[in-house]
This record gives C-alpha cells, structure tokens and sequence, in this order.
C-alpha cells in the first residue's frame, strides 16, 4: 500500500483539489491559459478601436474649454509624427481591452491557482477581488472628474501670449496614470485588511494610525485635485478617509473573530 508523508486534512485548510500534476503538466496549463487570455485581449482591443473617438473626445474636452477661454486655437493636441494618431488609438485600444477581457483573464488567473488554494483562501480571495475591483473603477471614475480641473489648473500658469500645444503620447499618459493613481488609491484599503487577515497588522495598529492616515489622504487629494477646486479636493479626502476607517473597522472584527476562534480551539483542547 503506497504511502505519503501529507497528513490528511479536513475543514477549511484542507485543499480543494488534491491531484498532483508534474511541472511540465503546470507549463502546459500556464501556457494555455495565457493563450485564452492573449485571445481575449486581442479580440477586446478590436472592439474598443471602434470607439477611440468618443474616448478621445471625452479626455481632449479640457483642450477645448482652454482654446474657448483664450478665444483661439493656442490650445490643441499636437501629434509630432506620422504615426502619432495611430499610436493614439491603440495606446487607447489597448486599455480599454485590458478592462473589457478583465472577466476573461481574471478567470484564466484564478482557475490556474485555485487548485491550490485551500477552501478558506478562496473564501478570502473572493472577498478581496470582489471588494477591489469595483473599488478601483469607482477611483477610475473620480479620476475622470478630477482630470479636467487639473489640466485647467496647469494651463493656467502658462503666461500671457504663450501657446499651450500638447503632446498627444505625453497627454494620454498623464490622464491614463492620473486615473490609475487614484484607482490604485481607493484599493489600499483592501490591502489593509489583507494585511490583517495575513496577521502581518492588527486592527487596533491600523485604528491607532488614523492621524497619519487622515493626513495622507488630505496631501493626496490636495495634490490630486485643484487648489481652487475644494470641493472636488474634500470629496476626494473623504472618500479616502471613510473608506480607510472601513478597513479599520473590518479588520477589528477580524480580529475578534479570531480571538473568539482561538478561545474555542483552547477550550476543546483543555476538554
């Protein structure tokens, strides 16, 4: 009778799925996991090229609020080379793909590891993607508002008879890293309470640290949005704020389920 040095487990540890699968049985997999997803993302690139132009026209819309407040064509989005616009479009085309085949990829990702992955991990993993990604097309979507009055704000340092002709490679990536900043800031909360079901911090250290917390959401928004613009600057901060004590409070109550856990576990030993 063949044996194994692995204890049998049972309950919420336990793994899932407990076939062995080689290396080269792992590569395989990776391999034609990565293909569906490539696929994925080459069909949703197609797709989002077809609707460049109203993206275009929604992010150039700035341009055109400053060329009417000059009452001039000094403000206009410049393409240096001949390839400029077309590089544009796919620069364009290809983030919007990546949000588009985002159910297709993110299920080729999580089909590959959750094999592996005890019950509860995936109970956890669920909860966080679940809470991340809308969390972050929420900041996207801030990121769109705040992006006019920023460029707004620039523009208005340029002096009297200046010229303000931008970059199209150079203005499409302030606006695309703009709204990723801000998505990527409205996650953090996540990874704090990623951070305390890991038992790397607890609830009571990330409640402690709300002065600091609170002061690092008010720099980034006051960085992040106008410095005439208060409105668009507390809405931002306090969003940041409310959504960094909701991780505190989730992770608190984290924290006493697991105490509650250990208390039991200690008792049914004793017993």
């Amino acid at each position: 009778m063949a044996t194994t040095d692995t204890p049998y487990v049972e309950g919420p540890q336990a793994p899932r799925n407990d076939r062995r699968m080689s290396l080269s049985g792992h590569l395989v997999e990776l391999r034609k996991r990565l293909m569906i997803a490539a696929a994925a993302l080459v069909v949703a690139m197609v797709i989002a090229f077809f609707v460049t132009d109203p993206v275009i026209y929604m992010i150039t819309d700035p341009i055109r609020v400053i060329a009417a407040k000059r009452g001039d064509d000094f403000s206009a989005l410049n393409f240096g080379s001949v390839t400029a616009a077309f590089d544009m479009r796919m620069r364009i085309a290809f983030t919007i793909g990546i949000f588009l085949s985002a159910p297709v990829w993110l299920w080729q990702i999580w089909a590959f590891v959750m094999p592996a992955m005890t019950r509860r991990e995936i109970r956890y993993t669920i909860g966080f993607v679940g809470s991340a990604i809308p969390l972050f097309f929420a900041g996207c979507y801030v990121g769109i508002l705040i992006m006019p009055h920023v460029i707004e704000l620039m523009w208005s340092f340029t002096p009297e008879g200046g010229a303000n002709f931008y970059n199209a490679q150079d203005y499409y990536d302030f606006v695309f890293k703009l709204m990723i900043v801000i998505g990527v800031a409205f996650v953090l909360p996540v990874f704090l309470v990623a951070l305390n079901v890991a038992g790397v911090v607890s609830g009571r250290a990330i409640l402690k640290s709300w002065r600091i917390a609170v002061l690092v959401a008010a720099v980034f928004a006051a960085v992040a949005t106008p410095a005439a613009d208060v409105i668009s600057m507390l809405l931002l901060g306090g969003i940041l704020i409310v959504l960094y004590f909701a991780a505190a409070l989730i992770s608190v109550l984290f924290d006493r389920n697991r105490r509650r856990r250990q208390a039991v576990t200690l008792g049914d030993l004793d017993a």
